[in-house]
């Protein structure tokens, strides 16, 4: 019995270790192109030093936009991580891919339910899109064992009422009983609760604690920290903490100007200690330290943990599954890598071309 148990426990190793394939696991980053022409996953391959190289470019089978869609969570994968979920902008509809070596493997495409699809998020077998046209709505899916997507009945809820409420993001708390969304235009944060069939109910509308709320992250414990772009407004970025409850309610713990412009995109490493934004109008990331209230102190007493090339336009991030590595989108055409060191301090580690115009960085 012994011996059935250890063999058994080798299997889930294997499985775990290779693809669904059969073949070793490669560590990839994708982005999407967003191509109004033809929309687009492109992967990038990570060497044992952190570096990139190129991969595939494979065709969603939809179109992008082709210009900045002021977002956070183009891309999400199931949690199983076997199959790779896309937006398509500009032909208001998602794809859904089958992750491979070889590179993404197209299954098909679904509507998004809206118009403007921008965002993504998964929890278990529910997916969730953002759709930022006409006002902005979140719409679900059932994520069946194939990796097709299935409209949930009775899900699509809208976002705050205004008008225009150019929303940035979408995504599950941790134990995916609540969905939040960001609202730049209107300086709000929308919360939702998920019911156990797996519809959202909502929104309890709040004011977010600084101007234009973008990007945000969830760390281990539950607790919430949004980018806050301040319009753009020279040195006019923070970063904000918040408690949520289990009824979807904020309280701030704490707000933490990054003193540079533009501060859209947030990731938290795994073990929850720092923080970093990419500053879009400073060509710069900051990072922060994150204390155990959940209050946050920057890394750096000017803001600029790292920095980029002038010309650079910093958007998306996505941390290594181990937080050793950070990797940044840069919408001039390039994907920047950086290591992690122990203090949370970034050093760089060169670039890789990109599809200039690209949307949403994602680590497998």
């Amino acid at each position: 019995m012994f011996k059935a148990i250890k063999l058994g426990l080798g299997l889930v190793t294997a499985m775990l270790l290779a693809g669904w394939d059969g073949t070793p696991r490669q560590s990839t980053v994708y982005t999407v192109s967003n191509d109004a022409e033809g929309n687009a996953v492109a992967v990038f391959i990570q060497e044992e030093d952190g570096t990139l190289s190129a991969g595939p470019r494979v065709a969603t089978g939809g179109r992008g936009t082709g210009s900045g869609l002021g977002n956070q969570g183009a891309l999400a994968l199931s949690e199983d991580e076997r199959f790779l979920f896309v937006i398509n902008a500009g032909s208001n509809d998602l794809s859904s891919f089958r992750v491979l070596r070889s590179g993404p493997k197209l299954l098909g495409r679904v509507p998004s339910g809206g118009t403007t699809p921008v965002s993504l998020t998964v929890h278990g077998e529910l997916l969730y899109v953002l759709n930022a046209g006409d006002g902005g709505n979140i719409s679900g899916f059932r994520v069946g064992s194939d990796g097709g997507l299935t409209p949930l009945p009775d899900s699509i809820r809208p976002l705050s009422g205004a008008a225009v409420t150019a929303p940035a993001q979408v995504s599950f708390s941790p134990d995916g009983s609540l969905l939040v969304v960001t609202e730049k235009a209107t300086n709000l944060i929308d919360t939702y609760t998920v019911d156990v069939n797996g519809r959202a109910h909502g929104p309890i509308v709040q004011s977010s604690e600084g101007p234009t709320p973008f990007g945000f992250a969830f760390d281990k414990r539950g607790r919430l920290f949004v980018s806050e772009a301040a319009a753009g407004v020279p040195n006019g970025s923070a970063l904000s903490s918040y408690h949520v409850d289990g009824a979807g309610r904020l309280s701030l713990q704490d707000q933490q100007p990054s003193r540079q412009t533009a501060a859209c995109w947030v990731v938290v490493t795994r073990n929850g200690r720092y923080a970093y934004t990419s500053n879009t109008g400073s060509a710069s990331i900051t990072g922060y330290r994150i204390f155990k209230s959940g209050n946050l102190s920057l890394l750096d007493s000017d803001g600029v943990t790292a920095s980029a090339p002038e010309g650079s336009v910093l958007i998306d991030m996505s941390l290594s599954d181990d937080s050793r590595y950070l990797y940044v989108l840069d919408s001039q055409g390039a994907v920047r890598a950086y290591r992690v060191g122990d203090g949370g301090g970034l050093s760089g580690l060169g670039s890789v071309p990109a599809p200039a115009g690209s949307t949403g960085l994602l680590f497998r």
